[in-house]
């Protein structure tokens, strides 16, 4: 069973759902048959690598809101990033352009570490304050999931993984996606939004029953091999 994810390392949404998704796959039964692919997205292509100025300046602009409602909104996030065991430090959080950091989560994939890499970023934004439209600061986490520095550097100096990030984009818009995170299911089961772990449970049980129908070979005899079915089950 296929499972593609799209999201962006600066949506603090796409980390909660990250996390339900992953309580969901713990619990389910064939979780070691569900192959999970990271997709690139970005919700703020035009950004620039370092804006200077907070995410509680950036919220408050966009949705036109006073700095201390912007805070209020970050706040209210955090608590709920917290009760998935996250921890949130908003305030410190350095907005800036995602796409060397989706090239470099390509550049995991090539080495299987896309999940590490995931992870990685995800912690160095949200809770570390780190700038993921730094360079140095990206050489420095792929390093820190195994990657050779100097072949991160090299690619994130060059243009490599970009149309893969782009084809990621695209195959976004193929499906419909106008948001994130966003969760595809064998290309056929679509789950918009950090949902809970329990509908995650849900869909993938779902998704694998209709893969995996369950085909009855043979009939039973009245003679002797009818099945039990609760009060009628004769016992001789």
């Amino acid at each position: 069973m296929k499972v593609e994810i799209w999201s962006d390392v600066a949506c603090p949404w796409c980390y909660i759902g990250k996390r339900r998704f992953e309580s969901a796959l713990a619990h389910f039964a064939h979780r070691e048959q569900v192959e999970v692919t990271w997709r690139s997205y970005q919700l703020d292509p035009g950004a620039p690598r370092d804006p200077g100025k907070t995410v509680n300046e950036i919220l408050a602009q966009k949705y036109g809101a006073s700095l201390s409602q912007a805070a209020a909104m970050n706040e209210r996030v955090s608590a709920i990033a917290a009760q998935e065991g996250l921890e949130y430090h908003l305030e410190h959080a350095k907005y800036g352009n995602t796409f060397d950091a989706h090239r470099l989560i390509h550049l995991a994939a090539t080495h299987g570490l896309q999940h590490e890499a995931e992870e990685r970023l995800f912690k160095a934004y949200f809770t570390e304050g780190r700038a993921l439209g730094d360079a140095e600061t990206l050489v420095q986490l792929a390093s820190d999931i195994g990657i050779d520095a100097d072949e991160a550097r090299a690619v994130l100096r060059s243009d490599a993984y970009a149309d893969e990030v782009q084809a990621d984009k695209q195959r976004a818009r193929a499906f419909g996606v106008s948001g994130v995170p966003f969760f595809a299911v064998d290309e056929k089961y679509g789950v918009s939004g950090a949902q809970s772990a329990e509908l995650f449970g849900e869909v993938l049980e779902r998704a694998w029953a209709e893969s995996h129908p369950l085909i009855q070979v043979g009939s039973a005899s009245q003679d002797d091999a009818g099945p039990c079915d609760g009060e009628n089950c004769a016992i001789a």
